[in-house]
């Protein structure tokens, strides 16, 4: 078991390096255009009374005017209190008529670009915000120079509104820390494909209008969105110049939830991208001209790697584990396999506090100095918790439903 073990952490380490070097096989080339002439903003907002006047009012502080009738907000009952605060706004009220098997952010999104293609209105970019966001004054002024340097899709900065609050809304955040210090600012370094992770994005309008729709239905829409980019080899980006302030789940079981659905949809999004992706590749490595003109072959390559090196770190730590407690009751030193266990427990504890540090010196997250400290000392288990919340995705897939988590508590 230890030699197993020490197989799979240096299969880890390969994958690390293969994924990195993936990386530089990027050739990004870019073509300029001038500001888009209509912007539409889709927000979903079922229920949502408590928190969106919070973004209608920041949209409204921008320092680029933002005309208030191109903003589309997406409701299920028109008894819901939400729509008479869009309509306060001069806001455009879509409710949504059928619900069956639809209830995910997608298919809201989809109903509200049906009912702008009903009304004849076309849109050169499209935003897409949660309710509970708040956005920068500047928020749109820089995320329409990404627009400008031609990349057809771009996430921005997400900070938090709430990591005050109490220390599971602060190590929640961070969970879009790794995905943009770990991933996203090396990608972006190298001209590769990024990863979406929730709202405060914006999306080609042309590419809307060749979809007909919104085509992003699964429990992580977001990532699907991401892995369907690089398929098609759309120039994405990350703006950390352009920053928007999200609501952050206050209780535990919020998070076991929220985590559960988005390691599910990962799967899921994988299970139906990821063939393509290879196929691509096959079809690239037989057809030197098509290869020689694909810019993100790097970002192709990166994505099949995905979370696989940290499974086999997992796994091998795992079997390290079983092996020297096996190799200690041979030795008939039953005696030090607590201590072997701790020991390895404080030594993971330890190496991921040093990477909560890190990130929160990187990070310019609003959150207090005393609530950094609870989030170094807390972190480290709830980033543990995530192997509980893989378990019931794969092995309770079908239990595994979107669920609405109540913003402004």
């Amino acid at each position: 078991m230890i030699i197993i073990g020490g197989f799979c952490v240096i299969i880890a380490l390969v994958l690390v390096l293969k994924s990195q070097l993936a990386l530089r096989q990027n050739s990004l080339s870019l073509t300029a255009r001038s500001k888009p002439e209509r912007i539409a903003i889709l927000i979903p907002a079922r229920d949502e009374s408590r928190v969106i006047r919070g973004l209608l009012e920041s949209l409204n502080a921008q320092s680029l005017p933002v005309r208030m009738q191109d903003v589309y907000v997406i409701v299920e009952k028109p008894d819901d209190s939400t729509v008479e605060i869009g309509r306060s706004f001069d806001c455009r009220v879509v409710v949504r008529d059928d619900l069956r098997g639809r209830e995910r952010k997608g298919y809201a999104l989809d109903d509200a670009v049906q009912e702008i293609r009903r009304r004849g209105e076309q849109y050169d970019l499209y935003f897409v915000f949660d309710a509970d966001n708040v956005l920068a004054t500047d928020y749109l002024e820089q995320m329409l120079k990404v627009y400008k340097q031609g990349y057809r899709m771009a996430t921005a900065y997400r900070n938090t509104k709430n990591g005050n609050a109490n220390v599971i809304a602060a190590v929640s955040s961070l969970t879009f820390s790794m995905i943009n210090v770990v991933g996203n600012r090396r990608r972006i370094k190298y001209g590769a494909n990024v990863v979406f992770s929730g709202t405060g994005c914006f999306v080609d309008g042309d590419l809307v209008e060749n979809w007909q729709g919104w085509p992003f239905h699964s429990l992580t829409e977001d990532y699907e969105m991401s892995l369907y980019a690089t398929l098609k080899g759309i120039p994405t980006y990350y703006n950390e110049q352009a920053a928007f302030f999200d609501e952050q789940p206050l209780r535990f079981g919020q998070t076991v939830d929220q985590r559960t659905r988005w390691i599910r949809g990962y799967f899921d999004a994988r299970k139906e991208y990821i063939p393509q992706i290879r196929q691509k590749l096959r079809r690239l490595k037989h057809r030197p001209a098509e290869l020689e003109k694909c810019q993100n072959l790097g970002s192709l390559k990166r994505e099949l790697v995905g979370v696989n090196a940290l499974i086999w770190l997992l796994v091998g730590v795992v079997c390290l584990i079983i092996g020297g407690v096996g190799w200690l009751i041979y030795l008939g030193e039953g005696w030090m396999i607590l201590w072997l266990v701790v020991d390895v427990l404080v030594l993971v504890y330890c190496v991921l506090a040093v990477v909560t540090i890190m990130m929160l010196r990187r990070e310019k997250l609003d959150m207090c100095i005393s609530m950094k400290v609870r989030a170094v000392l807390f972190n480290p288990i709830f980033l543990v918790t995530y192997i509980w919340c893989a378990l019931v995705a794969i092995l309770a897939r079908k239990k595994v439903t979107w669920k609405k988590i109540q913003h402004g508590e």
